[in-house]
Order: C-alpha cells, then structure tokens, then sequence
C-alpha cells in the first residue's frame, strides 16, 4: 500500500493466475490451486480495499473498467430507447439518455458516457459534456416531467467540457439552466453518483431528491490535480489535495451531502459488473417506493430544502 499508484497490483496478479487456470480443462487437477486462489483474492481485495486512501479512491473511481451508464442501462433496464439531440445544435455522446423500463416502471434515464477503447473515449469525449449535452438532458428531463415518469441520473464525469466551441455554445448556461430546472422538476429525481463526480459537469445531472454514490466513487467540486494546481502550483501534491477536500462517500455522507452510500462488490464494482448494477437497482428502486407516494408539491419542495440546507456556517 506503500505505492499510492499501483495498489492493486498484487489483485491483478491473482485474477490473471485464476483465469489462466479457469482455462485449465475439468479433471486436470488445478481445482483446488483455483479455490486457493479465489479465496487469497477476496481476503487480498478486503484488506487492500478496507484501508484505501482517498487518492486511491480517486484512481479506484476513475477505473477504466468501471460500469458507464450503457452497461448499467444493459444490466437494468427494459425496453430501452435512446434520444439524441439538443434540437438545437447537436448531439452530444458524452450524455446518453432515453426511456426504459425499469422494474416494471417506466422511467427517464440520463448518464455520462466515457466510453472504452481509445476510438470510444474520443468519441465520447472522455464524458466530458458539451453544452449540447446538457440541453439534451434537459430535454428528456422536460418529457419526463409532461408524462410523470421518474428521473434517473447516472454520473460519472472529470467535469464539463472546456474548450472554446463548447464556451462559446453556452456551457455555463447550460449547467446553470439544469439546475433551475431540475430544481423545480415535477416528478421524482433519483441520482447515483457511479464514478468521477466533477465540478457543474457532475451537478448538471445532480439535483435530486435521492442522491446516492457507489461506495468508491467521488464527488468534487475539483479534481484533486486542479486544486493541487491551483493551491500549491504543483499537481504532484495531488494526493493531498484529495485528502483535503473530502471528496469520498464516507466523507459526503458524514456532511450531510449525500442520501447514502451504496457498497460495491468486494475489489471494486469494475470487480463484478452484475453485482454493482444490482447493488445500484436496488438503491433506486427502494429510493422510488419512498418517492412514489410523494405529491408534486412534496417532492419539489423537500428536493428545494435538502438543496438549501447543504452546508454549514457560522455567524461572527
């Protein structure tokens, strides 16, 4: 655990001897090599992932085998249509969203996309949203409102594109109408926060009356790299930084900024993508019972207090 960067390398190690004797043909003999090794891997993953500091959680958060929204649609949802467009510019890949079925109900889905495959992240542009993308949310929010169906929103995003095309289109006001919007959405808004929570890129999707995270995401108003840039002129004191702004589930749930943490599989939700993503549909769909009895009136205004009510100040 010395090497903040490679502490998952004795996991890898292990996974790839037990998949290389999963290859093995049955009665050769490496059955009980393999239960040794399978145990060796979960008690290794326990102690390594019982004792992650938050920088190892950001890397853990940022893994790149980590479920995207497509897999947790995949894995969860029915009946599955996506919707593309902002009607107004663009399509934006780095959001995906649409109408499914989940559980019986029929529901809106919105979500960063980052994508596999370097070909797939430049597609998707890292899940990093362009202000298209955000009015393209916006846009399936506002249907979802017109026929009453629930908001899900999935967030995994190192922050808002900033490039100049995106500036120039709009991108703080896109962010900025989204939480107006959301804000005062007439149907209930559930929110899971499944990797990387970026700065408004993150909270364009974020304004809900649940808001969960996986267990080793995070949820920040900048990078730790950012703020090491920015605080200390030096981007290698990035693991202090994470450190210092309590980006992890524990941390936010201890300040009040979240609803609840939602444990990932043992090494990890890039560990076991079924697990993860019924871990996740459970939360959601035990968050909706709660909701579902819920007026219009109570549901924006409780979604309203618990925004109004984060933070905590003292007068002099």
């Amino acid at each position: 655990m010395a090497d903040e960067k490679n502490f998952e390398a004795p996991l890898a190690d292990l996974r790839r001897r037990i998949e290389e004797l999963e290859g093995y043909p049955e009665g050769s003999g490496h059955e009980a090599e393999l239960d040794r090794l399978r145990s060796g891997l979960d008690k290794k993953a326990r102690e390594v992932f019982g004792k992650l500091t938050p920088w190892q959680t950001t890397l853990v958060a940022r893994h790149f085998d980590r479920p995207y929204t497509l897999d947790y649609i995949d894995h969860l949802m029915e009946d599955w249509v996506e919707i593309h467009g902002d009607r107004s510019f663009a399509d934006d890949p780095a959001i995906v969203g649409g109408f499914a079925t989940f559980r019986g109900r029929s529901v809106a889905v919105i979500g960063h996309q980052k994508g596999r495959g370097t070909k797939e992240r430049i597609f998707r542009n890292f899940g990093q949203p362009r202000p298209e993308g955000y009015r393209k949310a916006l846009r399936i929010f506002k249907m979802a409102e017109k026929f009453g169906l629930p908001v899900l929103t999935l967030i995994d995003t190192p922050g808002a594109y900033p490039g100049i095309g995106a500036e120039e289109r709009g991108q703080a006001e896109a962010i900025a109408r989204n939480l107006i919007e959301m804000a005062a959405l007439r149907v209930p808004i559930i929110v899971t926060v499944t990797g990387e929570g970026g700065s408004g890129g993150a909270l364009a999707l974020g304004v809900g009356n649940r808001v969960f995270m996986l267990e080793y995401s995070i949820y920040s108003v900048i990078s730790p790299e950012g703020c090491a840039a920015i605080l200390w002129k030096d981007q290698e004191r990035k693991a202090e930084a994470a450190s210092a702004l309590r980006l992890t589930a524990k941390d936010l749930a201890r300040l009040g900024v979240i609803d609840g943490t939602i444990p990932e599989p043992v090494g990890g939700a890039h560990a076991d993508h079924g697990l993860a993503c019924r871990r996740v549909g459970d939360a959601i769909e035990r968050a909706l019972d709660e909701l579902s009895d819920s007026s219009v009136e109570t549901l924006v205004a409780d979604r309203y207090r618990k925004f109004r009510a984060l933070g905590t100040f003292e007068e002099g």
